[in-house]
């Protein structure tokens, strides 16, 4: 399964890849720790992204199940670097622009079919090289919604993206083929908390 980390602190002076998860965030993902032994049975292995508010939200999780986290390299959020922090309107315009256009370069960011490449590559390494068992992939937003749609099979579309509430959602694939098996769905809804 893949988990979006939940909210985080935004601060335009602190690089998009060094953001922590905010109270709201790290609370969210308190209460999934909190029953993680339960409601994530079967999980064996816990993949991150490299970037902190994916590491934020792994951490608890694994440490839940007695287990490490393993970071992922590749697994990071579509780069955005070129412009750094955008205010909201103007980045939900550039992400809009960004999932129409998945063969161009929006503002210097990494394409979308490039980033969308770059995760599929990376779950499907993740998927033959973990132990049997469970596997649950910590990352983001928007590469996690070019990830369901390589694993559904559909044209890349903000269509699929996990919607508006600042992250924290899940989407389920077997592990096996990648087929999706549920649409995102916020944590506390798939985990039942």
């Amino acid at each position: 399964m893949y988990l979006s980390h939940p909210q985080v602190l935004i601060d335009p002076d602190v690089p998009i890849t060094e953001w922590s998860l905010n109270d709201v965030g790290q609370a969210r993902i308190n209460a999934l720790a909190a029953v993680a032994r339960d409601r994530l049975k079967g999980t064996h292995s816990v993949f991150s992204s490299p970037e902190r508010k994916a590491r934020d939200a792994a951490h608890p999780l694994a440490s839940a199940l007695e287990l490490n986290v393993i970071i992922a390299e590749d697994s990071y959020e579509n780069d955005r670097s070129a412009t750094g922090y955008l205010p909201p309107t103007e980045f939900e315009t550039t992400a809009d622009t960004f999932f129409a256009n998945p063969t161009q370069s929006i503002r210097g960011w990494e394409r979308a079919q490039d980033a969308q490449d770059r995760i599929l590559t990376s779950v499907q390494n993740m998927a033959r090289t973990a132990p049997p068992g469970d596997i649950l992939v910590v990352g983001h937003g928007a590469v996690g919604s070019l990830l369901y749609c390589a694993c559904a099979n559909t044209p890349i579309s903000r269509d699929h993206d996990q919607g508006p509430g600042g992250g924290g959602n899940v989407m389920v694939f077997d592990r096996a083929n990648l087929q999706v098996r549920s649409h995102w769905q916020p944590l506390e809804q798939a985990f039942e908390i």
